[in-house]
């Protein structure tokens, strides 16, 4: 019984590869790149958020239609109905960036040929190293009261902010970052982005927070990294040019009159312990007391 099981399954997959025709393969092949490839350009944008929006909308729907809620499937229904032309209008910005990035790209810059990122410890290495140039830069630029402005990605993708500014995509170092914001020269009026342990793009322009409630003392740089906050999970960190004072803008709530060591702290609170349980590198980077180490 056995044999002939085994006989009628390998005649079964032999007629299947005759029925399968290279078409098939590289058609299935090319749908499945565009797709990944453009889900790769989605989550370039915050446009990852608000689709995130449609799938919690459909799941609605379905629940109520297995469910019987007639009144909450209606409802879900005329959304349904009316929401590509919303989502039209909303994405416009984005799905323009999205055709104009298409254009630009060659085969050879796909993500699905690009080379595999190293090592988790190499990448927390590089963690620790990036918030190190972060924080000494701050307090250099606090001393001399140089304005700063500093965005550090995280899970959401501002690849839409990216491309207001110019790409540098250098090393993390503390006097690359002192010399982009000193006055004058051609990147400082504007936001330094990080992206994966990178200076990826500076002169950035960010989105401005509509809370009025923020002080008046408080100036256009700290209204712009409260607003790159409330739409991101982004953190920002800013120099006054005014006081000279640090701050940290994240979850659209603003962290005042920072010292480097507090800033060293909830950087690595959000960058490298929000990743596991890190409490050697800790030490090493704060020492026994929990002040950073020069």
């Amino acid at each position: 019984m056995t044999n002939i099981n085994f006989a009628q399954l390998w005649d079964g997959f032999v007629a299947t590869l005759h029925m399968f025709k290279l078409q098939d393969f590289l058609d299935i092949v090319i749908v499945a790149v565009i797709i990944y490839y453009l889900i790769r350009l989605v989550r370039e944008t915050r446009a990852e958020q608000l689709i995130k929006g449609v799938f919690a909308i459909l799941a609605m729907y379905l629940v109520a239609y297995l469910v019987g809620f007639r009144t909450v499937k209606t409802i879900m229904e005329y959304i349904i109905r009316y929401g590509a032309i919303v989502l039209l209008v909303l994405f416009q910005p984005e799905l323009r960036k999205i055709l104009e990035q298409v254009g630009r790209t060659s085969i050879s810059r796909l993500p699905v040929f690009a080379g595999a990122l190293g090592t988790q410890e190499q990448e927390r290495a590089m963690t620790v190293k990036t918030i190190d140039a972060i924080c000494d830069s701050c307090a250099m630029l606090s001393k001399e009261r140089i304005g700063a402005l500093i965005v550090m990605e995280k899970t959401t993708r501002i690849g839409d902010i990216i491309s207001t500014g110019t790409i540098i995509d250098s090393q993390p170092s503390a006097d690359l970052i002192k010399n982009i914001f000193f006055p004058n020269t051609p990147l400082h009026d504007g936001a330094l982005v990080i992206r994966g342990n990178r200076l990826y793009a500076a002169g950035c322009f960010l989105p401005l927070s509509d809370n009025y409630e923020i002080s008046r003392t408080l100036g256009t740089r700290h209204r712009a990294a409260l607003g790159m906050s409330e739409v991101s999970d982004a953190v920002v960190v800013v120099v006054s040019e005014e006081t000279g004072n640090i701050s940290v803008a994240k979850n659209s709530k603003l962290n005042l009159r920072l010292t480097a060591n507090n800033l060293s702290k909830i950087l690595y609170e959000e960058f490298v312990e929000s990743g596991g349980d890190h409490t050697s590198d800790r030490k090493k980077f704060f020492g026994k007391k929990g002040t950073r180490q020069p």
